[in-house]
């Protein structure tokens, strides 16, 4: 296999570039061990959360040999990491599409395997990453001189792809024992490159972000992207070498799909619309959905909006819903800030069933107050605000991965450079605001939304519109490329077309792949 560590899609590096490259590996070689002689089993499992709505099997390694087998005509793995909350999240879309299309979702985390180097480099370079994200919270002068040139700038380049690809050499035995023509989808790079590295076959990279970063290549992948801007970006590697004129990404390595979004959201998209502006012109309160990621800042800014909609709230005016994930302490952290708000709150507290009756209540139901939400379970914290968002009216979020969820939204301040265009875009196709980069831009936007309904309405019209044009249609996409790459070489189509056959009209549309 070439090594893809010394020229990227064409563009070589330096020898400088390329013997750096070698010490990343080796630093993590040395300290984490190299087991690219092991040879790890691989079992599937149900998982214990997704496997009920999805049929999501886990993909087990190195926990001894399984009872279950591979689909090898209609599984499909979904690789991914945990780092904050965004990978996983666009993991459950790509699992909810896979089985609204009829596939078997395969989940296989690479952060999970916990004796393997594989998971020893990922869980090194997350802590790392969670480090910086709290610290740029604290710290203006460290996110100006460090956390926002990096995110925005130093992932930006292909000396940094250069390391990464070698990185990730060390990561490709994890799958050794994984059937190499299942199609896999990565919804982190990483997945993907070890993937490639592993010789699987048929390889999608599903790039989450808006901003063209050379972070995100994993070449051999066929790379996706949500936007047209983001594919003009990566067609040419737009500043991935600074000035130079790169050589430009080949066509048939990038595909424009839309947004990566739940089978279910997408599906029922007029009919959670159609409830908010019905609720908005019943006086009823308008629900705001507050989430607190992977990362756990943004803690000033959080109180901040919570005492701002508290007089709202009693009034019922506004009601609220605070996901804090899989952080209690962030919760108990919020009580000891604001005196009212344990008294005021409902605590959905590390209870699924209470969880799953709420969500399902709240969509046709009355909700008032302030109800709170954490899950010890990361599946459960992460999933929570998805099933949050159908019977919310707006989202308060970061403008990362959720910027491109179908439910009217505030842009709360950025923690990375890169995400900032996330807010970009979602503003531009109408279904959420400009980012607010300060608190007092965030409060006035809670305070326009709760005295009138002029964003609302328009927001709620936007992603009608939007939805009709297969904007939010990228996870269906996705699926569909994937074992598209497999059937394409095999020849056989019939698994795609009954997946087709078996999805509502009104939830996807062939014609909305695009090959650019």
């Amino acid at each position: 296999m070439d090594d893809k560590s010394k020229e990227i899609f064409g563009n070589k590096m330096s020898e400088k570039t390329y013997k750096k490259a070698e010490r990343s590996k080796a630093k993590y070689a040395k300290k984490y061990g190299d087991d690219s002689d092991a040879r790890y089993t691989a079992k599937l499992v149900e998982n214990r959360i997704l496997h009920k709505p999805f049929g999501v099997m886990d993909v087990r390694v190195n926990e001894g040999e399984g009872e279950i087998p591979f689909d090898a005509e209609k599984g499909v793995i979904v690789g991914n990491i945990r780092m904050g909350f965004g990978h996983y999240r666009i993991s459950i879309a790509m699992a909810s599409a896979a089985h609204a299309l009829g596939f078997t979702p395969y989940w296989m985390d690479l952060n999970s395997y916990k004796d393997t180097t594989c998971t020893k480099v990922i869980g090194a370079q997350n802590d790392l990453y969670s480090l910086g994200s709290r610290l740029s919270q604290k710290s203006k002068l460290f996110n100006k001189v460090v956390w926002e040139p990096t995110n925005y700038e130093g992932f930006r380049q292909l000396s940094y792809n250069a390391s990464d690809q070698k990185n990730a050499e060390l990561m490709a035995p994890v799958f050794y024992s994984v059937p190499k023509d299942i199609p896999v989808i990565g919804t982190h790079v990483w997945p993907a490159q070890a993937a490639i590295h592993a010789g699987m076959k048929y390889v999608v990279n599903a790039i989450p972000d808006n901003w063209p970063m050379a972070l995100h290549f994993a070449q051999g992948s066929i790379h996706l992207v949500q936007t047209h801007q983001s594919y003009m970006g990566y067609r040419i590697l737009n500043g991935m070498s600074k000035k130079k004129i790169n050589k430009p990404m080949p066509a048939e390595s990038l595909k424009y799909v839309g947004h990566y979004i739940d089978h279910e959201m997408v599906a029922n998209i007029e009919k959670d619309c159609d409830a908010r502006i019905a609720r908005k012109e019943n006086g009823e309160p308008i629900r705001f959905l507050l989430t607190i990621g992977g990362a756990g800042a943004q803690r000033e800014l959080f109180t901040a909006v919570i005492r701002h909609l508290l007089p709202a709230i009693k009034l019922k005016k506004a009601a609220l819903y605070i996901n804090v994930g899989d952080y209690k302490a962030v919760w108990d952290e919020l009580c000891a800030d604001i005196d009212e708000l344990k008294d005021l709150a409902c605590e959905h507290m590390n209870d699924w069933d209470d969880t799953l009756s709420f969500a399902e209540f709240a969509i046709d139901g009355k909700v008032e107050g302030v109800h709170a939400f954490w899950h010890e379970d990361i599946f459960e914290a992460v999933y929570c605000t998805n099933l949050l968002i159908r019977s919310c009216d707006v989202l308060c979020t970061k403008p990362s991965e959720l910027a491109f969820y179908p439910v009217p939204k505030i842009f709360l301040k950025r923690i990375g450079g890169h995400e900032k265009w996330g807010a970009i875009h979602s503003a531009e196709v109408g279904d959420g605001t400009l980012e607010c980069e300060d608190i007092p831009h965030t409060l006035q936007m809670l305070t326009l939304f709760i005295k009138e309904d002029t964003l609302l309405r328009e927001m709620c019209d936007c992603i009608k519109i939007n939805k009709t044009i297969g904007l939010y249609d990228g996870a269906y996409n996705a699926v569909k490329i994937a074992m598209g790459m497999k059937e394409s070489e095999s020849g056989n189509s019939q698994p795609l077309e009954e997946a087709q056959e078996a999805t509502p009209e009104e939830a996807i549309s062939e014609e909305s792949i695009s090959e650019e």
